[in-house]
């Protein structure tokens, strides 16, 4: 099993995006309890979705246009593909990817269109989830708030061999004490902490009766920090179902299961808003059938993904659909009354000049390789080699009497003569 271990996450390309996600997640937990007294990693994560998805409102937008277009340009890439379809010969395929290529410059769209979004969001869902399923980690202001008690159990006596029978009767998973050094002992021991269950914590007083106080402050402080209508979002659905099946708390139970649910709900209704761009493509299109299949199993994925990770991350996958669809019902609006016929002449004009650009380059690329294979091939001129036949010419005719000049032109008249 993995080890959860309070160092951050070291991946080379998610581990900095999820260093930056936790210093924006600090830096909102900071400012929402100065400002208003309110320690919640909820809320920090609702308002951390909002700034995410207001940032990248301009990619959403261009994604939008992108599908707007592609059923405009759809009949024509349909028209392409059915002129080559049974011809499958290298020079007949390239022909097509040309011809294609063509239509998505004359509508000024890019084949990575609809993708941009997604290859953003990916890496941002994964990011999210090592700052959540470990937030001490990231966010130094709850890290903060475990200190105390973790300096005040390693003041006892004996405390690894308490913490580590502790450890084996709380239940909890995929966290190892590491005894090695001052600093990872304290960040390991938060490591537990931060993972504990419910009863985890009356386990805790059990194990060190004399700090029972500090343990109570430090229970409540990280109850209402991970606090969400009474859910604890460092718990999984999951595992939140089986407390409260465990403790007769259906409430509990009804709590969890709505979280992948307004999960999967929200994702299908989002869908729902989506433009589909490869609508005009016809129900025998590839494509078409491609995002049916998306459109289907993205909402079950979400579904069950959330029952099994921290409900922090079902909170985030939420509120993006949501916002998500606000976002599409302004955009749905906008695109009806966008005049696409402006952007497509626009389109056209950018991809000529784009073309006559490329024209003149390689023009100049051409010009400047005959330049130098003239200067390669001719490195004499036409005139300069004339001047010289006619000198050669001149001095043959002046040859003095009996030199062997005058003897050799002799020769060549003689050939001449019998040639002709």
């Amino acid at each position: 099993m993995t080890e959860i271990i309070l160092t951050q996450y070291p991946g080379k390309f998610i581990g900095p995006v999820a260093k930056l996600i936790g210093y924006i997640m600090d830096a909102l937990y900071t400012f929402l309890d100065s400002a208003f007294g309110i320690q919640n990693i909820a809320l920090c994560i609702i308002i951390f979705t909002v700034i995410i998805y207001l940032l990248m409102f301009p990619l959403t937008y261009k994604q939008q246009k992108f599908s707007r277009l592609s059923q405009e340009m759809s009949p024509e890439i349909n028209a392409i593909r059915e002129k080559y379809k049974n011809k499958k010969d290298q020079v007949s395929m390239q022909k097509m990817n040309e011809e294609t290529q063509m239509v998505y410059e004359k509508y000024g769209v890019s084949t990575m269109g609809s993708c941009v979004q997604i290859l953003i969001n990916f890496p941002i869902l994964l990011a999210m989830y090592q700052v959540i399923r470990n937030v001490p980690a990231y966010v130094s202001s709850v890290k903060d708030i475990y200190t105390p008690l973790v300096e005040k159990i390693m003041g006892v006596g004996g405390y690894q061999d308490t913490m580590t029978e502790f450890l084996k009767e709380s239940g909890v998973a995929m966290v190892k004490l590491n005894f090695e050094s001052d600093i990872t002992t304290t960040n390991s021991m938060i490591d537990v902490l931060y993972a504990l269950p419910g009863h985890g914590w009356e386990l805790l007083k059990d194990s060190f009766a004399g700090l029972t106080d500090i343990i109570n402050s430090t229970e409540a402080a990280v109850a209402h920090m991970n606090d969400f209508f009474g859910i604890n979002i460092a718990n999984s659905p999951m595992n939140l179902i089986g407390t409260g099946w465990g403790n007769k708390n259906f409430l509990l139970i009804f709590g969890a299961l709505l979280i992948p649910l307004i999960s999967y709900g929200s994702q299908v209704l989002n869908i729902k808003l989506m433009p589909n761009a490869s609508a005009a493509g016809g129900e025998n299109d590839a494509m078409a059938r491609q995002m049916k299949t998306m459109n289907t199993v993205m909402p079950l994925f979400s579904l069950f993904m959330v029952f099994s990770v921290p409900v922090g991350l079902g909170i985030y996958w939420i509120s993006g659909s949501v916002i998500r669809c606000i976002q599409q019902l302004i955009l749905n609006r906008y695109m009806k009354n966008l005049d696409l016929e402006v952007i497509i002449e626009k389109n056209k004009e950018k991809a000529k000049k784009k073309k006559e650009k490329q024209g003149v380059y390689e023009s100049q690329i051409a010009n400047a390789a005959r330049l130098n294979t003239r200067k390669i091939a001719e490195p004499v001129s036409t005139a300069e080699k004339e001047a010289k036949i006619r000198e050669r010419e001149e001095y043959s005719r002046t040859a003095r009497k009996g030199s062997l000049l005058e003897k050799a032109n002799m020769v060549k008249e003689f050939n001449e003569r019998n040639n002709k």
